[in-house]
């Protein structure tokens, strides 16, 4: 016997006369599809020629014999995944609802890109070829004594250096900009921000900055951010965002089980074979609240 059916439309009433005003969550885009470079990748996935290490040149005495340096190689696996959410819907709920079930439909997809964040914020990643930054040393943005957030993300900028790289992305959680827009000069001024009363967060040391929920990690310290080299890393799709509607199928949830065409349902679909990949986890640093 089906069970659990009509969840799709628990908690939704079907009205004859409804507003159109829609009130819903932010909807998510990633933050590593901002900050990272785009490539193209083949299903298989690709194999990347790196340069490893750079030619040094030196001072030579007049008739003496010129240096000679090459360049070192490496190469990278970079392999895609795929990512995918289904959504059953009732056909009542398609006609009775439809403002509501468009604007459903079109937030599918950035349960997906949320989900890439999340992943590459962990340590587990979909197979082999696909990178994540979980594993990446941490350090906490938030003030301590006489030490400011500015003083923080300096030490950041010095880190990330210091590992042959330039702090030029910085992704926060909505829990890390908060720490950032609190930050103030000596008379008050905040400094990341746009101006006072302001609640958008400028470049911080130059480094352009993308507020986004999946980069969020509970625990104690949290998660809310990271920094970091975002030159070397690199995200790619197969073929973009697929859709599929079908209400033909029979969905499989558990144990529960789901008749589309018997149940007059139908389902949306959206999957998405992606991959990401970075040359150096070193050159990437955690941010976290920890209090110092």
């Amino acid at each position: 016997m089906p069970t659990d059916i009509n969840r799709a439309t628990t908690n939704v009433i079907l009205d004859p006369e409804v507003s159109g005003e829609i009130w819903a969550k932010t909807i998510e885009e990633s933050a590593f599809m901002q900050l990272a470079r785009k490539i193209s990748i083949p299903g298989p996935g690709v194999k990347v020629q790196t340069i490893a290490g750079e030619p040094t040149a030196d001072w030579v005495d007049e008739t003496n014999l010129k240096p000679i340096s090459t360049h070192s190689f490496d190469k990278k696996v970079i392999t895609p995944y795929k990512l995918a959410v289904i959504e059953p819907f009732s056909e009542e709920f398609r006609r009775d609802k439809k403002g509501l079930y468009e604007e459903c439909k079109n937030r599918l997809p950035y349960a997906l890109s949320r989900k890439f964040d999340e992943t590459i914020m962990g340590t587990t990643a979909p197979g082999t070829g696909f990178d994540v930054l979980g594993g990446a040393s941490t350090t906490s943005i938030k003030p301590a004594g006489n030490v400011t957030v500015y003083d923080k993300f300096v030490a950041v900028d010095a880190a990330i250096s210091a590992a042959d790289g330039i702090m030029d992305g910085i992704a926060l959680a909505p829990q890390g900009k908060s720490i950032v827009i609190g930050a103030v000069d000596n008379v008050g001024h905040p400094v990341f921000t746009a101006g006072v009363g302001s609640g958008t967060v400028g470049n911080i040391l130059g480094a352009p900055v993308a507020v986004k929920k999946g980069v969020y990690k509970a625990g104690t310290p949290a998660i809310v951010g990271i920094a970091g080299d975002f030159s070397n890393a690199v995200y790619g799709t197969v073929e973009g965002i697929k859709m599929s509607i079908s209400d033909q199928a029979t969905l499989v949830d558990g144990d529960k089980v789901i008749p589309l065409f018997q149940s007059n349902m139908f389902a949306v679909r959206f999957e998405i074979e992606v991959a990401f990949a970075v040359k150096d986890v070193n050159q990437y640093m955690l941010l976290t609240n920890a209090t110092e």
